[in-house]
């Protein structure tokens, strides 16, 4: 069990095992008001999914009206604009994440299990071909700037760059340690990624393809999910410490914190409000704004589910897109094992939330 899900499974079995309906706020926290006023975050609805297994990272597309979501050995695919399931990409193994390279009409996934990418036409949802990662891919985004995929490879603690117009693969990063989210800035020719088992972020040169800046996160301790606010050179680091820690692009100084939940596995940040968001396993999202320069605040304390600790944001509706099921009880282990809740089959779901 890797680190990702030894603090989800922590903070359900925390929460008591099992999950009965949206988390508890504490008290006065829902709508926490700062300077700009609260968040304002509601339940929406409920979207089914069904099936088996875990998930991992949701992807959206705004301007197709698809939300992909990374479940057991497919993707799911659902209509934004319907909140229905549209159809699925299968055969891919301990799938992690979904990037889009709209403009060539591709999808590429991260398949843990075999490291490899599928290379998806988003049309018909086939798989085209498989290109070979480095060992585990995890986290992968789309770089527009050079038409690049790149999966972020937890067991080879490499990144593979691949040239998403051929599906070859054009270079391979060495990282310090093991990758966890990664965001990409064209503008400023950077991917910027999380290095979770040295609480570290690296910078790398994405025309170069090599690593020119490696940042330690202090106080934040092991990252996992990651957002960025291109125009104002902000990084926003969810920390399994329940800490999100706000760093500057350009230098690597830490500016500001904020406490979160626990469990965090993802990041967002909405440019056109200015809010940057933490989905946390424990039923929490926390939502904050940089009010002043350099200065973070909470403005909601938003309840979700328990296990909701990745999500997605649309930028078209300001909505925001978490995945989560049901949980049974512990079962009994012997003195001193470890006890994962099971997740009860047919219950796996997206929970909508929004200002609407």
């Amino acid at each position: 069990m890797n680190r990702k899900q030894s603090w989800f499974f922590a903070s359900v079995a925390l929460a008591g095992a099992i999950s009965l309906g949206p988390a508890t706020a504490p008290a006065g926290s829902t709508a926490a008001v700062a300077a700009g006023g609260a968040a304002n975050y509601h339940f929406i609805r409920e979207i089914p999914i069904g099936g088996e297994g875990g998930w991992d990272y949701l992807s959206i597309d705004s301007a197709a009206r698809r939300l992909y979501v990374a479940h057991a050995t497919q993707v799911v695919v659902v209509d934004l604009d319907r909140s229905a399931v549209i159809g699925s990409i299968p055969d891919t193994p301990g799938i992690h994440g979904v990037a889009v390279a709209p403009e060539l009409g591709r999808g590429f996934t991260s398949n843990g299990q075999e490291s490899r990418s599928s290379v998806v036409d988003l049309r018909s949802l086939k798989t085209l071909f498989k290109v070979a990662t480095g060992a585990g891919p995890d986290a992968i985004l789309f770089d527009p700037g050079r038409q690049e995929i790149y999966t972020f490879n937890g067991r080879g603690k490499s990144a593979t760059v691949i040239d998403a117009r051929t599906n070859q693969v054009v270079a391979t990063v060495i990282l310090p340690g093991k990758p966890e989210f990664a965001v990409a800035d064209p503008d400023a020719s950077r991917i910027y990624a999380n290095i979770e088992d040295q609480s570290e972020v690296v910078a790398i040169d994405n025309m170069a393809h090599r690593i020119v800046a490696t940042w330690p996160i202090a106080p934040g301790v092991e990252p996992s999910g990651l957002a960025l606010d291109a125009a104002h050179h902000r990084l926003f680091i969810g920390c399994h410490n329940e800490l999100m820690v706000m760093m500057d692009s350009a230098t690597g100084r830490v500016l500001a914190t904020v406490p979160i939940g626990r469990g965090v596995d993802a990041n967002a940040f909405d440019p056109a409000t200015g809010l940057a968001f933490a989905s946390c396993g424990d039923g929490t999202v926390t939502i904050a704004r940089e009010d002043a320069p350099g200065h973070l605040v909470v403005v909601q304390t938003l309840p979700t589910e328990l296990g909701a600790r990745t999500l997605a944001l649309d930028p078209a509706t300001h909505r925001i897109y978490l995945a989560t099921a049901k949980f049974g009880p512990l079962p009994e282990s012997p003195a001193g094992g470890r006890r994962r809740p099971p997740v009860v089959p047919g219950t796996f779901k997206v929970l909508v939330y929004g200002t609407d």
